[in-house]
């Protein structure tokens, strides 16, 4: 029996992505479709411990590396897979290319060895769609409405960061969508509306 489909979410801080995945679930729950919205970090138990810290407290960047990765093996195997098993849609508030480009591009680590580490933690689990919302850095931290340290970095890091993002998505254009973030709510929602009805 096929899986169900594996949506994730991507941007820059502030880009709208949470929004518009709530948007999509209800959307979906509308249509009697079985959903799971999750995200990361918390999306598991553990990850629901691991989210302060990752988002408060101060950490070298690799151990805030393994801890997004120790929190994205355990979602995986608690949460995503158990439901796409059963045939219930997930779409996940950032995934794996989140520690790519925010630990790679971002703090400058490894991207080689952060792709190896983040099939290990995933079992080899990539998202059927990335829905990337794409907007201007400034434009971006001005929409932010929950304060952590990511947020406090400066724009040079989110400029690598957006770049980052952007670059990935040409690497895999066959599961990228880039919607631009400047575009009202309503016309993204009905972007990826469209993008979904494949599987409906």
């Amino acid at each position: 029996m096929p899986r169900a489909p594996f949506i994730v979410f991507e941007g820059i801080e502030g880009a709208g992505k949470t929004t518009l995945a709530h948007r999509l679930t209800d959307w979906l729950h509308a249509r009697g479709v079985p959903v799971l919205l999750t995200r990361e970090p918390g999306g598991s138990e553990l990850g629901r411990q691991l989210r302060p810290v990752l988002l408060h407290q101060p950490l070298d960047a690799y151990t805030e590396l393994f801890l997004f990765l120790a929190d994205r093996r355990q979602h995986t195997q608690q949460v995503i897979l158990p439901a796409l098993t059963r045939g219930t849609w997930v779409l996940c508030d950032r995934y794996a290319d989140s520690t790519l480009v925010y630990q790679g591009y971002g703090r400058g680590l490894d991207i080689e060895l952060i792709r190896q580490l983040n099939t290990l933690a995933t079992d080899g689990l990539v998202p059927d769609l990335t829905v990337l919302i794409d907007l201007p850095v400034a434009e971006a931290l001005t929409r932010a409405d929950a304060p952590n340290r990511f947020e406090a970095e400066t724009l040079e890091f989110h400029q690598r960061i957006r770049e980052g993002y952007l670059h990935e998505a040409q690497r895999a254009p066959e599961r990228y969508l880039i919607l631009n973030g400047l575009e009202p709510l309503e016309t993204l929602q009905a972007q990826l509306q469209v993008s979904v009805q494949r599987w409906l």
